[in-house]
């Protein structure tokens, strides 16, 4: 079997290293002994964007934020679920990781980046969601393994009840929060319906068929007649 190759490391705000890791035309990017993604594995992060655009369908110019570039999953099967007067803003922390987009993994990301519909943001997604008010369709966080602040600490700011409603601010009436996690955390589910979402939990393969089963929220906002209801 090939050895990985550390092709590039990158430092993360929150005082982490970022490393960029090739075995033959797989690619790994790992956080320690994390590993964050791998080109092989890209079934969850697909069904995060599909499952998105489907619940916000029909809107006209919708606009869509991603929190976290990756290696594009999420934003190629955007494009893919999007119309043409689509707009689509990626906020990415970590600069290098937009270079290894363009550079060492290019292959990857194919023209996606350079795609009209698409804005890159080399910042910090929570200060775009805390800048915006009933701007964004739907707004897609995959910034860690879940709501916890895995790459950084200051991320957990996003998944706290007063970043939820700054997300529930940030969204048009009716638009959708979603959020990739690993795994389940039921104190994240009330959290949200907390912050006016009503909620659901979706279960998806990171191998597509195979692989591990991770959780995509889907929490859409609630107008205040439904918020009193559902209290």
């Amino acid at each position: 079997m090939l050895p990985w190759v550390q092709l590039d490391s990158a430092k993360t705000p929150g005082g982490g290293e970022l490393r960029l890791k090739r075995r033959g035309g797989e690619f790994s990017i790992m956080l320690g002994t994390n590993e964050l993604m791998n080109s092989r594995l890209s079934g969850s992060e697909e069904a995060l964007a599909t499952l998105s655009c489907q619940r916000i369908g029909g809107r006209r110019s919708p606009q869509i934020l991603i929190g976290g570039l990756g290696m594009g999953f999420t934003l190629r099967a955007a494009l893919s679920a999007l119309g043409a007067d689509a707009h689509v803003t990626v906020a990415e922390l970590v600069p290098s990781v937009v270079a290894w987009a363009r550079g060492p993994m290019a292959e990857v990301f194919g023209d996606c980046l350079d795609d009209p519909r698409v804005t890159i943001r080399e910042t910090d997604v929570g200060l775009l969601i805390k800048s915006a008010s009933a701007t964004y369709d739907a707004i897609l966080l995959d910034v860690d393994n879940g709501p916890e602040g895995l790459t950084r600490e200051a991320n957990d700011a996003l998944y706290s009840l007063a970043g939820l409603h700054r997300a529930r601010a940030a969204l048009r009436p009716g638009g959708v929060l979603s959020v990739w996690s690993s795994g389940p955390d039921r104190s994240f589910t009330n959290r949200l319906r907390q912050a006016g979402f009503s909620t659901e939990e979706v279960k998806a393969r990171a191998g597509g068929k195979r692989g591990a089963r991770h959780v995509i929220w889907l929490a859409t906002k609630q107008d205040e007649a439904g918020r009193q209801r559902a209290g």
